[in-house]
This record gives structure tokens, sequence and C-alpha cells, in this order.
């Protein structure tokens, strides 16, 4: 009899410890990674750029809000966030209040699918199978009715008041310490809100540097901007697999790019051009899967330096 029950419960006993550590360890074990990625001119100075990425606030998550705070000690040359901050609707005060310390300083932003919809109860098998039918996550499409609707516009009127831009289908430009960076961002891919040909051309030539923003790291989105010469783009949206197995890395990336990118500094390649990608893990969950495995939630300072 012991032996007949024995393996079972002792994998369920495994299967609850990793549960365990997943959703109430892992999940809150924030960290920051620190990156040099070669793109400035020769002779610039270099750029601390600070990203935060997939947010998903929930009422109540304190520990991630005291610690998305303290990131402001790192006082960068500026912020790029790169969307899905909610996953509440009731989540925005909680937002602004923990990016306050961050919009001090110069900083840009553009918004993801849940910023926009409240989020809903998958089963996570759903990810795999979607991956092996070609299906990336909505397909492109808006949710369906009945979603929740986010107040987005409240977090909007938030960060434009603190002076941060919103770079939805545009282009922007900070001035840091006499230095001009020209941000050209697009609306999320992974809803079909992104509108390349109302940004389409590549740098303008004014600014002394110049990156593309994004939440979501489609393939035409990153094909677009490496073809129209940006050096680096920057995005979010794949929780860096979220969860993943240990030594062997992710298994879906909820888009289109392959897992080898799914977080952290990579290439891409189009039109005989190449450009630096950074994507972020995120620092969150959607609130009906809150765990992480193997990819703890983080936020990123890149150090922008020049070219050898």
């Amino acid at each position: 009899m012991r032996a007949r029950y024995g393996v079972p419960l002792g994998i369920t006993a495994v299967g609850a410890a990793g549960l365990l550590y997943a959703a109430g360890f892992e999940a809150r074990s924030f960290r920051l990674r620190r990156v040099t990625v070669p793109v400035l001119p020769s002779g610039m100075r270099p750029l601390r750029v600070l990203q935060v990425s997939d947010i998903h606030m929930v009422g109540g998550q304190r520990k991630k809000q005291r610690w998305l705070r303290s990131l402001a000690g790192l006082r960068p040359d500026f912020v790029i966030n790169t969307g899905d901050n909610l996953s509440d609707p009731e989540g925005v005060p909680e937002v602004l209040d923990s990016l306050g310390p961050l919009m001090e300083f110069p900083g840009a932003y553009v918004f993801g699918s849940n910023d926009y919809y409240g989020p809903k109860l998958r089963n996570p098998a759903r990810y795999l199978i979607e991956k092996a039918q070609g299906r990336h996550g909505l397909n492109g499409n808006a949710p369906a009715d009945g979603v929740v609707h986010n107040p987005w516009e409240e977090l909007r009127d938030g960060f434009d008041a603190a002076g941060w831009q919103n770079l939805t289908n545009t282009r922007g430009t900070l001035k840091v310490e006499g230095v001009s960076v020209e941000l050209t961002g697009l609306d999320d891919p992974h809803i079909k809100r992104d509108r390349y040909a109302e940004v389409a051309g590549g740098p303008s030539g004014t600014a002394d540097f110049s990156m593309g923003v994004v939440h979501a790291p489609y393939l035409r989105v990153l094909d677009s901007y490496t073809a129209d010469g940006y050096p680096l783009v920057l995005a979010g949206h794949t929780h860096g697999g979220q969860l993943c197995i240990p030594f062997y890395g992710a298994l879906v990336t909820n888009c289109d790019l392959d897992t080898e990118r799914v977080k952290g500094l990579s290439t891409h390649t189009a039109e005989g051009r190449t450009a630096y990608l950074h994507v972020s893990a995120g620092c969150g969950t959607n609130r009906y899967t809150p765990v992480r495995f193997a990819c703890p939630p983080e936020a990123t300072l890149l150090t922008l330096v020049g070219r050898d």
C-alpha cells in the first residue's frame, strides 16, 4: 500500500512545493539587471536608461510598490516604460504612486494590451497550443466584448502631467544634460494597434541618438525599426517566458519572437542592417497566473556607450 501511493504523493508534494516557491518567493524576488550596450556615436558620453515593464499592478502589492519607488536611487538619465502597467482596473493610483519618484526624471512610455483591457483567466497550456498552431496570444485581435476596459486614460494623464512623453505611434525627443535622444514609439502590436507607417523613415538625423520603443516585440515591428536604421529597440511583453525550465529556458514568448531572445540583450537583422534588441522580462504577472519560475521579476539599467 505504501509503495502504491508513495510515488503519486511524492509527485504531488514536489508540485505543491514548486507552486509555493513560484508564487510565494520567486514572483516577489525583484531584482535589477545591468546591461551595457555599445550603440552611441563615438565620443558621446554614456547614457544610463532605466527600463521598467509589465508591472501588472494589482491592489495591495506593497513589496512591488516599495521596490519600484526604490529604483529612483539609481539616478538614471531617463526612464522608458514599455507598458502593461495594470492588471487591475483599480490599480492606476498605485502605479502612479509607485512610479512617482521615477517620474522626477525624464521619461517616455508606450502602452500594452493590459493597460487597455483587463486580464482574463486562461489555461497556461493554451500558450503552448497556440505556439504549435502558429498563433500568438490574442493573435492580433482585440479582446472580445465583455472584457473589462481599464482606465488607461487616467494612467496616460498621470504620466503626461509628470512630463513623460507619450510615444503612441509617434516620435518624441528627450533632452538629457545637453544630449538629445529621439524616441520613436508604437502602440501595442499584440492587438494590432501599431501604425508604423505613421513614424516610418528612420531617425530624423537631428538628435544625438535615436531608438525605438514598443511593448510587444513582434517581428514585423523589429524588421521595420531595424531596416529604418535604429540602433536599439526596447520592448517588454514576454515576461521572459514566465515559467521557464532551468538550464533550458523559456517555452513560449506570447508573440512570434523566438524563445532564444525572450529576454535580455540580443540583435536583430533586417534588410542588411542590424540593431540591438533589449526585451525586459518585466516585474509582474497576470493577476490570474501570479507565478514565475526560473525567471525572476526585473527592471533593467542599460548603460549605452560608444561603439568600438
